[in-house]
């Protein structure tokens, strides 16, 4: 089983040479694109490293090419420059876990359908994604729902502007989409047949279907390349292969610590990755999720209720999870919160204890880790996507609006636009075209307003 290892910590302080800023311009020009663009004056939080008080971010070609002091950072002729002074900077924020564009997963024909792909179903010009990027968001993990053991195929969603769903999909460099695999346990997945009606029962039909993968993956290697004893094509066995051979990555829903335990019996059973979702419980158990190395994206609520399982959720949960040495993640689940209100995920956290570094890594570089996509996002760092966030102030603080969001050296939202206004503040028409996806109660497209 692949672990998930801790990066090193970074403490860096770039000072760009005349040298480097020659090749900003000419990274630029190869485009045949934008300018340069550099935000300068403002307080820095490159997550990878130590804040910069009064720092320079310098991007170029859809990447970061520079970050430093203001005093020691080069800022190319040609450069836009952005005015940062008294603001804040800081990466992008990642959504490990959420449902905007109104996608629907498996059906009820079966607890579990890993032929099912959540691409299928989204909506691109959902306002949902206008709030994301309003709440600073530049990454998701779009998920189908936890109402079947396993529910289809995740998209990983970089925020472009987009007209189809091609627009954001992150592609690895041969042009596969990536993405994970949702799956479940608790009470989600216990309806009628053919559904499972204890949790007992859930395990052993994820066992089962596992098994039947392996079977197909045997037979796959006895036929070689003899076409004629190929068995045939079949998406569900290709879908489970992808998980069995660490190709992607499960995003497990769990709550209580007996069913992540659950979970962790089934990994090391079939050696897949996994990440465990929500986890109302992992304080209870912090210390075995520590021994198995299991990183956990959690959700923080101020007001739980709903769903008895997670009566035990505690804001405490980031907090000894940080103490424990456990990979530590928030996530919206939107719309359970919205996407806007995600900086008070850690802000909440932080109150109940976490450390404010590793509580603004959960939001950022943690679960970029969790996606496998820390090489491009998830700190301010050179050759990153230029994926970051303009704030009035400290992240933590109640009254701080997001004041543009940029993605790969684009910006996405601008606060003093009236159009993106409108999606940061609310008001008509600001969820005109938005869907929740609720799996789980009879109301099962629920306009939003």
């Amino acid at each position: 089983m692949p672990a998930f290892t801790a990066h090193r910590r970074l403490h860096f302080r770039v000072a760009v040479s005349a040298a480097a800023a020659m090749f900003v311009a000419g990274a630029a020009a190869a485009y045949g694109e934008d300018r340069p663009v550099a935000f300068v004056g403002g307080r820095v939080l490159p997550i990878a490293g130590a804040a910069i008080d009064r720092g320079t971010v310098v991007v170029a070609a859809g990447k970061i090419i520079a970050v430093g002091p203001v005093d020691s950072t080069a800022v190319p002729a040609d450069a836009e420059r952005i005015d940062a002074t008294g603001k804040v900077l800081m990466p992008g924020l990642v959504d490990t876990h959420s449902h905007v564009g109104g996608g629907w997963g498996g059906d009820a024909s079966g607890p579990i359908q890993p032929d099912v792909r959540i691409l299928d179903s989204i909506n691109v010009r959902d306002a949902g994604f206008r709030k994301c990027r309003a709440g600073g968001l530049t990454t998701l993990n779009i998920m189908p729902g936890s109402g079947h053991l396993l529910s289809g195929q995740t998209i990983y969603a970089k925020l472009r502007q987009a007209d189809t769903i091609d627009d954001i999909l992150y592609r690895d460099p041969d042009g596969r989409i990536l993405g994970g695999m949702k799956m479940a346990n608790g009470t989600n997945s216990q309806k009628e047949p053919p559904f499972p009606g204890t949790r007992s029962k859930s395990a052993a039909l994820v066992r089962q279907k596992f098994l039947k993968a392996l079977d197909y993956k045997r037979k796959l290697a006895a036929a070689s390349d003899d076409a004629a004893k190929r068995p045939d094509r079949d998406l569900e066995m290709e879908g489970l292969l992808d998980v069995l051979e660490g190709r992607v990555i499960v995003h497990h829903h769990a709550h209580r610590a007996d069913d992540m335990l659950t979970v962790l019996r089934l990994r090391e059973e079939f050696g897949f990755k996994v990440v465990l979702h929500h986890a109302s419980e992992a304080w209870k158990i912090a210390g075995e999720l520590a021994k198995a190395n299991a990183p956990c994206s959690v959700i923080v609520v101020d007001a739980p209720g709903g769903k008895i399982e997670a009566m035990d959720m505690s804001l405490a949960t980031g907090a000894v999870l940080e103490k424990e040495g456990v990979p530590c993640a928030f996530h919206t689940d939107d719309p359970v919160t919205d996407s806007r209100l995600f900086l008070r995920t850690a802000a909440l956290a932080v109150r109940a204890g976490m450390s404010r570094e590793k509580a603004l890594e959960a939001l950022t570089l943690a679960g970029a880790k969790m996606l496998e996509l820390d090489h491009r996002i998830g700190s301010l760092e050179p050759g990153k996507d230029a994926d970051l966030i303009l704030l009035s102030g400290d992240p933590l603080a109640l009254r701080t609006q997001v004041l543009q969001t940029w993605v790969e050296g684009r910006r996405v939202f601008d606060r003093e636009d009236p159009e993106d206004r409108l999606f940061a503040v609310g008001g008509y028409g600001a969820s005109r075209d938005q869907t929740a996806h609720a799996c789980c109660t009879d109301n099962r497209m629920a306009e939003t307003r």
